[in-house]
Formats: C-alpha cells, sequence, structure tokens
C-alpha cells in the first residue's frame, strides 16, 4: 500500500454532498476530505452512487446540495472565480478526470490528444506542450505511438493516453472512474501499472474502482457506496479484508475466491 499521504491540511473536501435527478436522490449527504498525497477507493455495488460522486467533485455533475471546498475555499456555481469563490473552470483546471470510455479525441494523433488541454487551456507554446507530452506518454510507455491516432490502439492503450492527457494538466488531484471496466481482462494490469506509479510518486487520486485487490494495495482509504451513502470506511484492511457492513460483506465476497 502506498503510504505517501502527507499531513496537510485537505487539498479537496465534499460537506454534505447531495445530487438528485428529479426525484430520485442518486447522493444522500456525503463527505470527503482528501488530504494531498492520499489515495482514496471508492468501491461499491452498481447504482450506489460512485460515478455520480466522482464527477460531482470536479463539477462535471453539479450537485443539488452541498459544498465542495478546493484549497480550503467554496467552490461556486459560475465559472470564474468570483467573490472569494473558486470558480469551476479553476477547479477543472487543477482537478483531472479519467473517464471509463477514454473519450479521446478521434480526429487527432495520440501526441494532439495530450498537447490540446495544454495549448488552449493554459496557453503554453507548442514545443513546450509537446515536450511535456512526450515525457508523459513515455512513462505511460507510448512514447512510440505519438503520431497514431486512437482507432489504432487498444484499449489499454486509449486509457493510458488518457491519464497521459489528464497530467498534461499538472492537475493536484486525479479523478479516475472505472478506468479499467472497459477493457478487455488482458489489458487491466498495464492501466493498473500506471495507477500504481502515479501513487508511489504521490499523486492525490480518488479511484471508482472494482478491482478490490488493487484498491486494498494502492489506497490509503477505502470508501463503500451503498444506496447513496457511505455506508463504510476505513483503511484497506479493514474494509475490504474485515469488513462490517452486512451488505460490504456480500459485496466483497464475490470479488473473493
Amino acid at each position: 500500500m502506498s503510504m505517501n499521504k502527507e499531513t496537510s491540511a485537505p487539498v479537496i473536501e465534499a460537506v454534505s454532498l447531495r445530487k438528485s435527478y428529479g426525484p430520485l436522490e442518486v447522493l444522500k449527504g456525503l463527505d470527503l476530505s482528501l488530504a494531498r498525497g492520499e489515495v482514496v477507493a471508492l468501491i461499491g455495488p452498481s447504482g450506489s452512487g460512485k460515478s455520480t460522486f466522482i464527477r460531482c467533485l470536479n463539477m462535471m455533475e453539479i450537485p443539488s446540495g452541498g459544498t465542495i471546498l478546493f484549497r480550503q475555499k467554496k467552490v461556486g456555481d459560475r465559472f470564474r472565480d468570483k467573490d472569494g469563490d473558486i470558480g469551476i473552470g479553476t477547479l477543472r483546471r487543477h482537478v483531472g478526470m479519467v473517464f471509463q470510455h477514454f473519450n479521446l479525441f478521434p480526429h487527432k494523433t495520440v501526441l494532439q490528444n495530450v498537447t490540446e488541454g495544454p495549448i488552449v487551456v493554459c496557453k503554453t507554446p507548442h514545443r513546450e506542450a509537446e515536450e511535456r507530452a512526450m515525457d508523459l506518454l513515455a512513462k505511460v510507455g507510448l512514447a512510440e505511438k505519438h503520431a497514431a491516432y486512437p482507432s489504432h490502439l487498444s484499449g489499454g492503450q486509449k486509457q493510458r493516453v488518457a491519464i497521459a492527457r489528464a497530467l498534461a494538466m499538472d492537475p493536484e488531484v486525479l479523478l479516475l472512474d472505472e478506468v479499467t471496466s472497459a477493457l478487455d481482462p488482458e489489458l487491466v494490469g498495464e492501466v493498473l501499472t500506471v495507477i500504481r506509479q502515479l501513487a508511489d510518486a504521490g499523486m492525490t487520486m480518488a479511484i471508482v474502482t472494482h478491482e478490490m485487490a488493487f484498491a486494498a494495495e494502492v489506497a490509503n482509504r477505502v470508501l463503500f457506496l451503498d444506496q447513496g451513502v457511505i455506508a463504510e470506511a476505513g483503511s484497506a484492511d479493514e474494509v475490504i479484508l474485515n469488513p462490517q457492513n452486512p451488505r460490504l460483506q456480500a459485496f466483497v465476497s464475490r470479488f473473493r475466491g
């Protein structure tokens, strides 16, 4: 397990977070405090609110209630910073997201996918952005694919490009939403290896995953979501290896041989 958590103020927090779609209440007052360098895994059955929760953390889904704090400042409902509140644009600039289905630009090369954000959003000069992108592609083992298009990549390669693209923005927090669930089983390991390296390097992450052994290995804390609430939370040993909640016991038992 990675133990590179620093003792510091939380970099991102959710306080009493709620999200509803019409009469359907998906999140029912969730709290999360993520310290710099900490890795938190979110587990739970399908429909428990995991993906909605992680998407609310960088305002890709706008919460129905509660508060998001970034660097101990409230995130407002405007794109730009205003009246002391952090803007949604600022939050997304510093809180990266990697999706289940990659979301790469199909008409751009691997290199262009990774440089798009720094060039367009951060106004990074092309050469500097490309040098940084090539370094990141090398770290995820794909430097030789820089001129390829997404249609010529395997699922595991696409997901590693997506991780490099998120890292190109130099985020303070990385959110990963079931990034291996759309992959063939033989491709899962290459993506988990990259995430493991990020955890070892001290990247602050919240990871939605069904990979129990992986969560136990890399996470400082594990949260079990069930029916829109955090039903159990603690260390990986407590939550995955010695669960107390009956629904968590049933959930974890499905992943044991």
